[in-house]
């Protein structure tokens, strides 16, 4: 099959999810375009998550989310699968925050409990004020990086990365992936030296 009659195959049945014209059409629409989809969707979503369940369940995810704005979809600005690729990648990236934000959470109820187990042993509240100062500082530090940037670095730290495994991941060269981690490193040293 040629790759415009594929495309313009997808951007019929995405069409088709769209409008739900008639009953079941829309499913319809949806099962055949997974079919045709989730073998190379599930690769981006597995390079992004860096894991089979979880990409699995980011697939999943991201067909519902193609459910929901199929009628966003606009062929004239970007191919079909290139738009779909985005939709898989904003939700890996989203389930992996979400991961991160509970491992946080369980950190700090495990924190809990041992802070009631262990006698005398309570943080300061001049501590606890300090630290949750220097998280908003960095989280407002973060925020002034560039998104591609912010990201890269973000998922260093959060996913305890190396350079190659990260450029591999996310198809950019070494040296880019390098660069842009020391930038960032470089612009958050001195965003919150502002801070101190």
């Amino acid at each position: 099959m040629a790759h415009d009659l594929s495309d313009q195959q997808l951007v019929s049945l995405i069409d088709r999810i769209a409008a739900r014209a008639r009953p079941g059409d829309g499913e319809a629409a949806l099962r055949e375009l997974y079919d045709l989809t989730s073998s190379k969707l599930y690769g981006v979503a597995l390079r992004v998550a860096g894991n089979r369940d979880w990409a699995e369940d980011v697939l999943q995810d991201a067909y519902l989310n193609v459910w929901r704005i199929a009628g966003d979809y606009r062929a004239s600005l970007s191919p079909p699968m290139a738009w779909m690729g985005v939709i898989v990648r904003s939700r890996a990236l989203d389930f992996l925050r979400r991961r991160a934000s509970e491992r946080a959470d369980a950190a700090l109820e495990l924190d809990d409990a041992i802070a009631e187990t262990v006698a005398g042993d309570a943080a300061n509240p001049m501590d606890t004020s300090q630290a949750s100062e220097q998280a908003w500082a960095l989280h407002e530090c973060l925020r002034k990086l560039e998104s591609r940037q912010r990201e890269v670095v973000s998922l260093a730290y959060l996913r305890d990365l190396s350079h190659s495994e990260l450029a591999e991941q996310l198809r950019l060269p070494l040296g880019t992936v390098k660069t842009w981690i020391r930038r960032g490193l470089e612009q958050l040293r001195g965003c919150m030296a502002r801070f101190a």
